[in-house]
C-alpha cells in the first residue's frame, strides 16, 4: 500500500519553468543547455517529439577558437525532460550534427549557435571577436556566417580568433 502511495504523488510533481535562453560570450568550453526549451523557442524553431527523425542529413562540424579545437556537446538541441528537439541538433560529443524532422531543411549555422546558447554575431564566437572564418566543404564563406545553410553541407568549419 506504501508502494502505491509513494508512486502516486512523484507522479504528480510537476516540471519548473526552465530557465530563460542566453547566449554566452564567453570562452570556450560550452556546454549544451540544460533547458533546450528556451533555446529552440528563442530561435523561433520548432519543437519536434525525440523520435522524430525524418528527412534525415548528418554534417560535421569543427569548432576552433584561437586555433585550439572546441567540443560540440552531445544534446544540444534536445530538451530529454521534456522530450523535445529541434530540426537541428546533436545526439553525441564530436561535432555530428543532425537535421531531422520538419523545418530541418531551413536550419542554418546561426540557429545551431542560438541552441547551443553560444554567441554569434558581428563577427564574434563567444568571446573570439577579433577574426571568424567559416568555411563549408572547404570554400570559404561570403556574408553573414550566421545565414549558411546547414542542408546540403558535408563539413563545416568555423575557426574564431581574439
Amino acid at each position: 500500500m506504501l508502494l502505491v502511495t509513494l508512486v502516486l504523488l512523484v507522479g504528480c510533481v510537476s516540471r519548473p519553468e526552465p530557465a530563460p535562453a542566453v547566449q554566452r560570450a564567453t570562452p570556450p568550453p560550452w556546454d549544451a543547455p540544460r533547458d533546450a526549451i528556451s533555446h529552440i523557442r528563442a530561435a523561433g524553431l520548432r519543437e519536434l517529439g525525440l523520435g522524430d527523425d525524418a528527412d534525415p542529413w548528418i554534417l560535421q562540424l569543427e569548432v576552433t577558437v584561437d586555433g585550439s579545437p572546441v567540443e560540440v556537446p552531445a544534446f544540444i538541441g534536445i530538451d530529454r525532460p521534456r522530450a523535445v528537439q529541434a530540426p537541428v541538433h546533436t545526439h553525441d560529443v564530436g561535432g555530428e550534427v543532425w537535421l531531422e524532422g520538419e523545418g530541418n531543411r531551413e536550419s542554418t549555422l546561426g540557429d545551431f549557435f542560438a541552441l547551443w546558447g553560444v554567441r554569434f554575431v558581428d563577427g564574434c564566437l563567444g568571446a573570439a571577436c577579433g577574426s571568424l572564418t567559416v568555411t563549408v566543404d572547404g570554400v570559404p564563406t561570403a556574408g553573414d556566417p550566421a545565414e549558411v545553410s546547414l542542408r546540403g553541407a558535408k563539413e563545416i568549419m568555423v575557426a574564431a580568433t581574439n
